[in-house]
C-alpha cells in the first residue's frame, strides 16, 4: 500500500527521523490556515500524488508569501499532473501540502528496501540526491552502494557506517546519520514496510541531516497488524477496477495489452503473460483468482476484465491443486451465460478432474476454445482476436 508523502513523514517523524514542519489540506482554505503557523521565509508547496517526477510537471512551488501560497495553491488544487510514473492519464490533485524551507548544502539518495532475492534488508545509498536513481546507476554507478542487512530487531553501527561511508560526512554529521539509519530500520521493521526511500536527504548548511521528501509503502499482507497505517489508504489514488478487485480477495492489476488472462497461482499468471508476449500480444491485466475460486468469484474475475474497454479476448489458465478443475470449469460456464461474453474465450486446464473440466466445458454449448497446454492455449488466443 501506498501513502502520501505528509503521511510518511508524519510516520518517520514519530520514530525520530528529522523532516521539515510541514501542514497539509484537503481545501485551499484548510490548507493556507494551517500555513499560518509555519515559521518560515519561504514556503515550499507540494502537490500530493502517488507518484514521482513532481516537480518537474510543476508539482513543487517555492514561494515567497502567504498572498504568493494562496495563489499556487488554488491553480494546483484539482489540476492534473503528468508524470513519467503516471502515464498520460495523471493524477488529480487533490490534497496539497507546505512545508518550512531548508538551507541545501548537500543532497544524498537513501532508501531502504525487502531484496526477496537474498531474504535480507537492501539499503541503498548515494551521494547523487535530488534526482532520479536510476539515471545514476545508467551513468554513474559507482556512485551508488547497496548493503544488505540480515533480519534483526536492530541494525548495527558498523553497518550504519557501510550505508554513510559514500556521503562522506564530518564527524557530528556521521553521528546524525548513524541514529538515522537507525530510527528508519526500526520504522521498517515494525510497521513492516516493503520500502522506504528519501530522496532527496539533506545536510543543511547548520550542519543538520533532514529528510527532504519521503516516500513509504508497506506490505498489504501485513495492514491487519497495523489498522492505523490502513487507515491512511487514499481510494482515489488507486485504480477503480483494482478497488472492486480488492473486495472480491482477487489480486488484479491492470496492463496496457489485448488479452485478459484469468489464471490462479501469481508465479502460473506471470508464465501466462510471458507466453502471451513471446505469440507478439500484450497481457491485458494480471489475474490471479488464488487458491479457491467459486462461480461468484469467477463472475467478478470475469466482469473486472471484460471491464477493460481494451479486451479483445480472454485466456483462462488453471492448474487444479487446491481447486477442482470440474468445478471451476463449472464456475467458468456459469458465468459466462450470465455475463454473455462477447469475445473470444480460450480454456486451459490442468491438474485435479482436469477431464471432467473439459467434458463440463465441452458440453456447455458455448463458443469455448478449450485448450490442451499453455503454448496451445496461447496460440489459440492470439490467432483468435486476429
Amino acid at each position: 500500500m501506498n501513502i502520501h508523502e505528509h503521511q510518511a513523514k508524519q510516520i518517520l517523524k514519530k520514530y525520530g527521523v528529522a523532516v521539515p514542519n510541514g501542514v497539509f489540506g484537503l481545501t485551499v482554505e484548510e490548507l493556507i490556515e494551517k500555513s499560518k503557523s509555519l515559521k518560515t521565509n519561504k514556503y515550499i508547496l507540494k502537490a500530493q500524488i502517488h507518484a514521482g517526477g513532481r516537480g518537474k510537471a510543476g508539482g513543487v512551488k517555492i514561494l515567497d508569501s502567504i498572498e504568493e501560497l494562496k495563489k499556487a495553491s488554488k491553480e494546483m488544487m484539482g489540476k492534473k499532473l503528468i508524470t513519467h510514473q503516471t502515464g498520460s492519464e495523471g493524477k488529480v490533485v487533490r490534497r496539497l501540502y507546505v512545508e518550512e524551507s531548508s538551507n541545501i548544502e548537500k543532497e544524498f539518495y537513501l532508501s531502504c528496501l525487502v531484496d526477496r532475492a537474498s531474504s535480507k534488508i537492501a539499503f541503498i545509498s548515494s551521494n547523487q540526491g535530488g534526482v532520479d536513481i536510476e539515471e545514476v546507476a545508467k551513468k554513474n554507478p559507482e556512485k551508488i552502494i547497496t548493503t544488505k542487512i540480515n533480519y534483526s530487531k536492530e541494525i548495527s553501527n558498523k553497518d550504519c557506517e557501510n550505508i554513510i561511508k559514500i556521503f562522506s560526512l564530518e564527524q557530528k554529521a556521521q553521528e546524525q546519520a548513524k541514529n538515522l539509519i537507525k530510527a528508519i530500520y526500526k520504522m521498517f521493521v515494525s510497521t513492516d514496510a516493503s520500502m522506504v526511500e528519501i530522496n532527496p536527504l539533506i545536510l543543511t548548511k547548520e550542519g543538520n541531516l533532514i529528510c527532504l521528501d519521503a516516500k513509504v509503502n508497506f506490505d498489504d499482507n501485513a495492514l491487519f497488524k497495523h489498522p492505523e497505517i490502513a487507515e491512511l489508504r487514499d481510494l482515489s489514488e488507486e485504480d477503480p477496477i483494482e478497488i472492486e478487485a480488492s473486495k472480491h480477495d482477487l489480486s488484479y492489476i491492470k496492463l496496457d495489452g489485448s488479452i485478459g488472462c484469468m489464471v490462479n497461482g501469481a508465479g502460473l499468471a506471470m508464465a501466462t503473460m510471458d507466453i502471451i508476449k513471446l505469440y507478439g500480444k500484450e497481457p491485458a491485466n494480471f489475474l490471479d483468482v488464488g487458491g479457491g475460486a467459486s462461480k461468484e468469484k469467477v463472475t467478478e474475475a470475469l466482469k473486472l476484465i471484460l471491464s477493460d474497454k481494451n479486451v479483445k479476448g480472454i485466456l483462462i489458465n488453471i492448474f487444479g491443486g487446491i481447486m477442482r478443475c470440474d468445478v471451476l470449469a463449472q464456475g467458468v460456464v456459469d458465468a459466462a451465460k450470465e455475463i454473455n461474453i462477447s469475445v473470444p474465450l480460450v480454456v486451459r486446464l490442468a491438474g485435479t478432474n482436469f477431464k471432467e473440466g473439459k467434458e463440463i466445458l465441452d458440453n456447455s454449448g458455448l463458443k469455448l476454445i478449450s485448450a490442451e497446454n499453455l503454448d496451445d492455449a496461447a496460440k489459440k488466443i492470439v490467432e483468435a482476436i486476429k
